[in-house]
């Protein structure tokens, strides 16, 4: 399987073919990758060319060392994980697909395939593919999962059964069955080993609580949060989890990276359900909007903005 653009191809030579005698060619539109649960296109990601050259290198190395060994499931999964490191989810989609038909008992397989479906907004197969990922992780020894795109430290944070559980109660949440998320998430507390997978899983696990009306139990989640936390690369959400238990006011969050549509989407995303479980409705959607109106479509805030705006009548 040789990895092509045929729809960028033909983007290009129909924006050529469209332009005005002796005008510029019009930049050709990426493809779109997926719709957003508020029924907009959403394109492959843009990024900067230091990034894209990078990030092509490491796809480059992946195929050489997927064509070496093409039935691999190792080589397999990291050509999948940097196409998707690329934008190229679709393709991703793909290589992990051709993978579960060679290795149909290997839980990786079906655990990045559910985290690719997660990001183009295919909740029922994101769902189905980790539901069949956690089934065969039960009773398995935990494995360390290696990063594609490793923190400061250079140490990896999660785990395979971690990332399954995690993804899982992230599939449900998105899709509004919080006793379901509630479920997958306590699993995923139970093999969450380092502060930083703690507080990534805590943050939901409270965010879920809250909407089941569990308050009581969502502050007990909140009561091992310090500030002293060991993070390496989770500081989102230990903010997230500062703000809600009143350590940190909610535009701290935001101040500073107003611009920066990572932070928008990653802490706004924690700030609009601040003022949502507050009762100021009003600013909730304000800050959902910003959210969404980003450029950072395949952070799980902004797929969680959409998903709330959705849910409050696609009010955008």
């Amino acid at each position: 399987m040789k990895i092509r653009l045929p729809l960028l191809a033909l983007s290009t030579a129909l924006a050529a073919a469209c332009a005005r005698p002796g005008a510029a060619p019009l930049p050709a539109p990426l493809p779109v990758e997926a719709t957003s649960l508020l029924g907009r296109p959403l394109h492959r990601p843009t990024l900067d060319s230091a990034t894209r050259v990078r990030l092509e290198a490491n796809l480059a190395a992946a195929q050489a060392e997927w064509e070496r060994a093409p039935d691999d499931a190792d080589r397999i999964i990291w050509l999948g994980r940097r196409l998707a490191y690329l934008g190229r989810y679709r393709e991703a989609i793909d290589v992990f697909s051709r993978g579960i038909e060679k290795h149909p008992g290997d839980a990786r397989l079906y655990r990045h395939r559910g985290h690719r479906y997660v990001t183009v907004r295919e909740l029922d197969r994101a769902v189905a593919d980790l539901s069949r990922a956690a089934e065969l992780v039960r009773g398995t020894p935990d494995a360390v999962e290696p990063d594609g795109a490793p923190n400061r430290y250079n140490v990896p944070t999660s785990t395979l059964h971690s990332n399954v559980w995690y993804h899982l109660g992230l599939a449900h949440y998105l899709r509004g069955d919080f006793d379901r998320a509630l479920d997958a998430y306590r699993e995923a507390m139970e093999v969450s080993t380092n502060d930083d997978m703690r507080v990534a899983t805590a943050d939901w696990l409270y965010m879920t609580l809250r909407r089941l009306g569990r308050h009581e139990e969502a502050a007990r989640v909140l009561e091992p949060i310090r500030r002293d936390m060991r993070i390496l690369e989770n500081d989102a959400y230990h903010r997230r989890l500062l703000m809600y238990k009143g350590e940190l006011p909610p535009d701290s969050l935001l101040a500073g990276g107003e611009d920066d549509p990572v932070t928008v989407a990653t802490q706004g995303y924690g700030v609009g359900n601040w003022y949502l479980y507050n009762g100021d409705r009003a600013r909730a959607v304000e800050t959902f909007r910003r959210v969404v109106e980003g450029s950072n479509w395949s952070a799980f805030g902004y797929i969680a903005a959409e998903a709330e705006l959705a849910r409050m009548g696609g009010r955008r």
